[in-house]
C-alpha cells in the first residue's frame, strides 16, 4: 500500500498541482500586497484622503473613531473597506488568470494546428504506402526517384 501511495505522490501531474498552489498563494500575497500598498492609497488619496482598509460602519450604537477601536471594543462592524480591498484582489488575480489560460489555449491551438510531417509515401507503380526515405518498394521492387 505505502508503495502504491508513493507512486500516487511521485507522479508529475500531483507534484506539478502542489507546485501550482504553492506559488497561487505566494501570487495572492504579491497581489494583496500591490492592491493595498500599491493600488488602493493613489485611489485613497484622489477622493479626498481615505484608507480605504478603515472603512467601516458601526452597528453598535457607541461611536468609535477607527476601525481598530471597535475591534478592540468587541463592537459589531461592517468592514466595508477591507471587503472593497480584498474585491480588488480577486478581480486582479481573476484578470491574470484569464489572460494566462487564454494564452495558454492559443499556444496549444497552435501546437494543435501544425501540419504533421509525412513519414510515409506512396508507390507510383503498385500504389502501397511506403516509408518516405525509401529508394526501393518493398513490395513490387520499383526502383522509385529520390526528390
Amino acid at each position: 500500500m505505502f508503495k502504491e501511495f508513493k507512486e500516487f505522490a511521485m507522479k508529475g501531474s500531483l507534484l506539478d498541482l502542489a507546485i501550482g498552489f504553492i506559488m497561487g498563494g505566494a501570487f495572492g500575497k504579491i497581489v494583496t500586497s500591490l492592491v493595498n500598498d500599491v493600488i488602493m492609497p493613489p485611489i485613497g488619496l484622489l477622493l479626498g484622503k481615505v484608507d480605504f482598509s478603515s472603512l467601516f460602519i458601526n452597528l453598535s450604537g457607541k461611536p468609535y473613531a477607527t476601525l481598530a477601536e471597535a475591534k478592540a471594543a468587541g463592537a459589531a462592524t461592517i468592514n466595508y473597506g477591507l471587503f472593497l480591498n480584498v474585491l480588488i484582489d480577486f478581480i486582479i488575480v481573476a484578470l491574470v488568470m484569464f489572460l494566462l489560460v487564454k494564452q495558454v489555449n492559443k499556444l496549444r491551438r497552435k501546437a494543435a494546428e501544425a501540419p504533421a510531417v509525412p513519414t510515409t509515401k506512396e508507390c507510383p507503380f503498385c500504389l502501397s504506402v511506403i516509408p518516405i526515405k525509401a529508394v526501393r518498394c518493398p513490395a513490387c521492387t520499383s526502383e522509385l526517384k529520390s526528390k
